[in-house]
């Protein structure tokens, strides 16, 4: 009977507590948990015209290159249509002094683009000039 009436005394010692410094949850963006997400400031991309930017270092070996202009102006990219092609294909990237598309997009022996590559924006992102959310200290494994 002691040993039951202890353990309930502590728990409810450990329940008066508990509410006693009880602080309502805060999200790391500072808002309110419950409070509705307010839309994102609109961010200009760094980059404007292509080839008007240098390329941006790449942090790891794997990492695909990043976009160092503007594509808010090119059309949608499909199957059938990609503006990228146009300086970064293999008829024009020379004379666009542009960046080659990486050999591993095309199928191998035709030299035609991969399909399940035709999407540019899926792994290559343009920049904006954004602060962190949260403190990042990201060390990239490649020396520049």
């Amino acid at each position: 009977m002691k040993k039951t009436v202890t353990i309930l005394l502590a728990s409810l010692l450990t329940v008066v507590v508990g509410c006693a410094s009880y602080e309502p949850l805060v999200s790391m963006r500072g808002a309110d948990v419950a409070a509705a997400d307010k839309a994102p400031e609109t961010s200009a991309y760094a980059g404007k015209r292509p080839g008007t930017q240098s390329v941006i270092a790449r942090t790891f070996s794997t990492q695909p290159p990043l976009i160092p202009h503007a594509v808010d102006n090119f059309d949608e990219v499909t199957l059938t249509e990609n503006q990228c092609l146009d300086c970064h294909g293999p008829a024009n990237y020379v004379k666009k002094t542009s960046p080659k598309l990486g050999d591993s997009h095309y199928k191998t022996a035709t030299q035609v683009v991969d399909p399940s590559r035709h999407n540019c924006t899926s792994c290559h992102v343009p920049q904006v000039d954004a602060p962190a959310l949260v403190e990042n200290r990201f060390v990239g494994n490649i020396k520049q």
